[in-house]
């Protein structure tokens, strides 16, 4: 049952001419003092969202994206900030991108947050995707075998730092701490300090392959899955819930998990598409080119592979998918419950801020949202 609700902003400013007509992805380019906005644009949305009800904030880690649709490079520190500016919000880090931090530091960073804002930092990680990015931190993503190995390996660190009061730790990329001397003796092993308050400490991760589900549920971590088509939702979910239980996790279908989709609000489903139109394609052109079109055709076939569709997704493909939901609220509702209907374990709901609208409309539905939706879940 849906009980508490999310929402996901990457970090995009104020985009202009959006649009499948619209300035081309690659070529925006934007001043530093435009691409300071996003930081002030999350204050202002955490801040609502504070007033209105809603759980947890998720914002995403990246870098070098002169293009202004993700610009926040340390999501444990804007979280930090966020906190300050509110009363009650949580702030998730979706994600902190491991293969560009140290995994100690990371861990300290995060424990440090954890304990100041008394648990209202969640923290989340993923291996990467923009090969700018990781490969620019002289880490592995084009080999996405030695990403995955590189990626487990500082998992395992991190949790380490989580979980051991003290710790020896060795691996093919990291020994921590490594065999040298110290005022006097042989180091053997090193304490985190400080370790997080609220431990064991809750992570989460994108749902990807079925190789990294595997090494969710082997590592207890929790999923997140987000505008993914019916068909490919469910296909993930079932995978989810199917790895948690050969690594002795019992749960609920959907426990554990925080399904988003796209949602606008409007008097008509045919006025809210032709108002979202515009974001909904943008945000495809920056998208869809890694590969983020998690729709099924007919044949159950996943977008972009042999055989299924491969163009970039109009709104109604998303509408019919269900990773999209627009209309009145009623539809809405509607629309949630019926994927809500289908996992008992399902408590986690997340709205996805489509990267061309702008700050004053997302906070107009934001409103709405809370006001005539929600309260038909928060009972």
């Amino acid at each position: 049952m849906i009980r508490k609700f999310h929402v996901l902003y990457v970090g995009q400013i104020e985009l202009d001419n959006v649009g499948l007509q619209g300035t081309p992805a690659n070529e925006r380019l934007y001043s530093d003092e435009r691409l300071r906005e996003a930081f002030f644009t999350a204050r202002d949305v955490a801040q609502l969202m504070d007033e209105l009800g809603f759980d947890v904030l998720w914002t995403a880690e990246h870098h070098f994206q002169r293009e202004g649709y993700e610009v926040f490079p340390n999501l444990i520190q804007l979280g930090l900030w966020l906190a300050t500016q509110t009363k009650r919000l949580k702030f998730g880090c979706a994600f902190n991108v491991l293969p560009m931090w140290h995994p100690i530091r990371m861990a300290e960073d995060y424990a440090m947050a954890d304990i100041v804002t008394d648990g209202r930092v969640v923290l989340g990680v993923g291996r990467g995707y923009h090969s700018r990015e990781v490969e620019s931190f002289g880490a592995p993503l084009l080999d996405a075998d030695k990403n995955r190995e590189f990626f487990e390996e500082q998992l395992r660190l991190l949790l380490t730092c989580f979980d051991e009061q003290s710790f020896h730790f060795k691996g093919k990329y990291y020994e921590a701490p490594p065999p040298v001397d110290y005022r006097g003796y042989r180091l053997k092993d090193i304490t985190m300090v400080p370790r997080p308050k609220h431990l064991p400490v809750e992570v989460w991760m994108p749902v990807a392959s079925g190789k990294t589900i595997d090494m969710m549920a082997q590592y207890g971590l929790k999923a997140m899955v987000t505008l993914n088509g019916e068909k490919i939702l469910d296909d993930v979910v079932r995978a989810y819930h199917a790895a948690c239980l050969k690594h002795g996790r019992k749960k609920q279908l959907g426990e554990d998990m925080i399904w988003g989709a796209g949602v606008y609000l409007a008097g008509s489903r045919d006025e809210a598409i032709r108002k979202l139109e515009p974001a909904h394609d943008e945000r495809f052109k920056w998208f869809a080119p890694f590969g983020f079109v998690r729709y099924a055709d007919e044949h159950g076939r996943t977008w972009g592979s042999p055989g299924a569709p491969t163009t970039v997704p109009k709104l109604i493909d998303g509408v019919k998918q269900k990773a999209w939901f627009c209309g009145p609220p009623a539809e809405v509702i509607d629309g949630i419950k019926s994927i809500e209907a289908k996992y008992p374990g399902l408590e986690n709901f997340m709205m996805h801020w489509a990267e061309g609208l702008s700050p004053k409309e997302f906070k107009e539905q934001l409103r709405w949202f809370a006001k005539d939706v929600m309260p038909a879940f928060k009972r």
